[in-house]
């Protein structure tokens, strides 16, 4: 009898445990975003791009990863502005005739629109490499090296451009030879 009491109270605890984690990450309970025990929220996004990100993040944005330099990175801080997500492979051609292009883009629209190459299908000693050799790297670079990210966009081959809106709508998914056109794209997003 006493474990018939007991299980109802258990079974509320663990129901307000799992509430309580899906609130303070800014995704539900079970979410990808904020399941690995870190604190951080969609507030440095609202800090960073001001009061039009304070509404909630966009399921789109609800990502975390991995700098090639092993640095945390969360999706949410690209909330409220236009976002380039750049999927290359380190041995990839056409990923590096990419990479002037986007790395133009990514300075042409610093501060109005987000540039982020997610890298994949390698290690990541070779995407450091490639980020140094293309020179794309003033802007983040994901090692991606479990294709979390790629899957989650739905990402089958390298050198393809997703391009959501300030809203997290994918206005593009596709390549863009050389990355030309880019700037075209994002320059309509921006106003």
């Amino acid at each position: 009898m006493h474990a018939r009491s007991v299980l109802p109270a258990l079974l509320a605890a663990a129901t307000l445990t799992l509430t309580g984690c899906g609130s303070d990450s800014g995704a539900p309970a079970g979410d990808a975003a904020g399941t690995d025990g870190s604190t951080t929220t969609s507030a440095p996004a609202t800090a960073e791009a001001g009061s039009a990100t304070a509404a909630a993040v966009p399921e789109a944005l609800r990502f975390t990863g991995t700098t090639i330099d092993g640095k945390r990175f969360d999706g949410a801080t690209l909330a409220g502005k236009p976002t380039v997500l750049w999927f290359w492979a380190p041995w990839c051609p056409k990923c590096k005739d990419q990479g002037p292009e986007t790395a133009k883009v990514a300075k042409e629209f610093e501060g109005k629109a987000n540039v982020v190459g997610v890298a994949g299908l390698d290690k990541p000693a070779a995407m450091k490499d490639f980020v140094a050799s293309a020179k794309v790297g003033a802007f983040p670079n994901l090692s991606d090296e479990p294709g979390d990210i790629w899957k989650k966009f739905e990402i089958t081959e390298q050198s393809t451009y997703v391009v959501l809106d300030k809203d997290g709508k994918t206005v593009f998914t596709g390549n863009l030879p050389a990355g030309k056109g880019l700037a075209d794209k994002v320059s309509k997003l921006v106003g």
